[in-house]
């Protein structure tokens, strides 16, 4: 019975993540061909999975049955999931808009990229905020089985300003294949080079997080405690897995791109404005 639970909460969390991400995708690539006001149209018809979210964590946060688990954590992903909608969307995300002028001295190149998404991080730390109120509102303690959602929201957090700062700092790989035409102004605050030390701390913090995960599963007694320590270790190792395909060439992007329309055909001065 231990490993069909743990099969199913694995290929669960796997799936989710995958499938997760192309809905993501289609809808900002299918806004991108349609132009106008589609990007915004997408994040205002997005706002009930928000919705969706929100009363699933606060539901399961109180209920420690297997359900419950699975709830919570979906629940947090469709909130992180309508963040990002809005994000990718160009709907939230910072006060800058413009491309990064060359030769920008390191400091003011950082304060420069942090205005392009500053409302953006100051969304997420407030989705991890709520979900933190909505988890140990009810008098919940850290470690219960049904504080998986504000777990599973802070892997995400974790990994994403990982990520960021990273392709910021500096890797050898950063797909752009993907970044759609309201934010491509952020790619030219990318950098492409060797790693830095940003990438071996962000390795050992995620392998870390892995780990403490992996730990709990071991030591988990019941079926609810043994689906949730999976769901957490799939989710911290496949956060893992993006980060070391920053530096390993593996055709990652295929995963996706056969599921998505073409994108849009952009103008002779949209490819010079954005570099696509």
């Amino acid at each position: 019975m231990m490993f069909a639970e743990i099969w199913i909460a694995a290929c669960t969390a796997l799936f989710v993540w995958w499938f997760a991400t192309g809905a993501i995708l289609i809808a900002v690539r299918r806004a991108d061909r349609k132009g106008g006001e589609a990007h915004v149209m997408n994040t205002v018809l997005g706002i009930p999975l928000l919705v969706f979210g929100l009363a699933m964590v606060g539901v399961s946060a109180g209920d420690p049955g297997i359900m419950a688990v699975y709830g919570g954590f979906l629940g947090a992903l469709a909130i992180w999931g309508w963040i990002e909608l809005a994000f990718l969307s160009g709907v939230i995300t910072g006060p800058e808009r413009r491309a990064c002028p060359a030769g920008l001295a390191p400091g003011a190149r950082f304060v420069r990229a942090w205005w392009t998404v500053a409302h953006h991080e100051m969304l997420l730390l407030a989705g991890l905020s709520v979900v933190a109120a909505l988890s140990f509102g009810q008098g919940n303690d850290f470690g219960q089985v049904n504080d998986v959602a504000f777990w599973t929201y802070l892997i995400l957090f974790v990994a994403r300003i990982s990520a960021k700062l990273n392709i910021f700092f500096g890797v050898p790989r950063i797909n752009t294949e993907f970044v759609p035409h309201p934010i491509a102004h952020l790619t030219s605050y990318f950098r492409q080079r060797p790693v830095t030390l940003m990438f071996p701390l962000s390795i050992t913090i995620l392998s870390f997080g892995a780990a403490c995960f992996l730990r709990q599963l071991g030591a988990a007694q019941t079926d609810a405690a043994i689906v949730a320590a999976t769901l957490l270790t799939a989710l911290s190792a496949l956060a893992l897995t993006e980060h070391w395909l920053m530096i390993v060439p593996l055709p990652d992007a295929r995963l996706w791109r056969w599921m998505l329309p073409a994108p849009a055909r952009p103008t002779s001065k949209e490819s010079k404005t954005h570099g696509l």
